[in-house]
């Protein structure tokens, strides 16, 4: 008998044992540590949950899960490297956001977004929040473009960097609320709140996490969240599509690929286990306390949602000029 998802979560959360688990399954695979690949350094939040969710699932496939970082080149290097591993099972990459934005950004990627890896299940989005300064004069999304429309110049918006979700969120944005602005690049997030702290820009788009610390000191007010619906992380934040803005849907994300090739079995058990890992406390308390929100679904539905990352901001990347060094 096959679990529907709801079965599955709810047999996590009593704690029972899932078809994923070792105990279920006579083939072979795994039968050696699993090397689980972070785009990113040691500390942040895909290396943290990449960590959580290799603790989970190793604990049901019976075989330890090795995490390695392969840092730079915005995701390139891991990007690459899982790209040309073997598709055995035993090389997997947690994937993020820019995966999807480099086809338009980059020439020449050794590898093919669509064709050089199997989609296995999202595991995470990272909510972008709309902050502004307390002392600004606005206090709604309608007040904020309201200003931005009375001022020649626009509205300027603080981004961690050329390409990255907060700065082509932001370009939709202003390109669907129909107002000028300008995208200043800064290098990671520290700088540009210190320009947002400081009055010198108007907005920023952040995950909630970094924020909250100067919400609750009155320094910094926010305005909406980028997201199809409001999240848990910060119920009280309305969406930008409930507040006039049905297209401005933007945030990062992570999720779980293999070489192209990779047989159906392993997919269809690794997308089983992180499917229960969302509906592990354990797991979701940690996920939330980096300002990360657990999702998951069928590898079909994250390889659609890739495709439909690509395609968007494609085109926000040409209508906007942005190129990167």
């Amino acid at each position: 008998m096959t679990m529907n998802r709801r079965q599955l979560l709810a047999a996590a959360a009593a704690g029972l044992t899932l078809p994923w688990s070792a105990s279920g399954h006579a083939q072979g695979w795994p039968a050696r540590p699993i090397r689980m690949v972070s785009p990113y350094g040691a500390g942040g939040s895909n290396d943290i949950l990449t960590r959580v969710l290799g603790d989970f699932l190793s604990r049901g496939l019976g075989q330890s899960i090795v995490v390695e970082n392969k840092s730079g080149a915005g995701t390139r290097i891991a990007n690459e490297y899982v790209a040309k591993a073997p598709p055995d099972g035993y090389t997997l990459l947690h994937a993020a956001a820019p995966i999807a934005i480099g086809e338009a950004l980059y020439k020449d990627l050794p590898y093919d977004v669509h064709k050089s890896f199997t989609s296995i299940a999202s595991t995470a989005i990272a909510p972008l929040f709309l902050v502004v300064n307390a002392e600004a004069p606005y206090k709604s999304l309608a007040e904020f473009i309201k200003y931005a429309k009375a001022d020649p110049k626009g509205v300027t918006f603080g981004s961690p960097g050329a390409g990255s979700a907060p700065h082509l969120t932001a370009e939709l944005l202003l390109r669907s609320a129909g107002v000028k602005g300008i995208v200043v690049q800064y290098r990671g997030d520290a700088p540009a709140y210190t320009e947002l702290l400081a009055g010198r820009i108007d907005a920023t788009l952040t995950a909630i996490s970094t924020a909250v610390p100067h919400i609750q000191a009155g320094k910094l007010r926010v305005l909406g969240v980028a997201t199809e619906e409001r999240t848990p992380l910060y119920p009280q934040a309305p969406t930008l599509r409930e507040q006039g803005l049905p297209s401005v849907v933007g945030y990062g994300w992570y999720g779980m690929l293999a070489p192209a090739g990779t047989p159906a079995s392993i997919v269809e058990r690794l997308n089983a286990g992180i499917n229960a890992a969302v509906g592990d406390v354990e797991v979701r308390r940690k996920a939330e306390a980096v300002g990360l929100q657990l999702r998951s679904g069928t590898a079909a539905e994250f390889s659609a949602f890739i495709a439909s990352e690509t395609r968007k901001w494609a085109q926000i990347i040409k209508s906007a000029n942005i190129t990167v060094e």
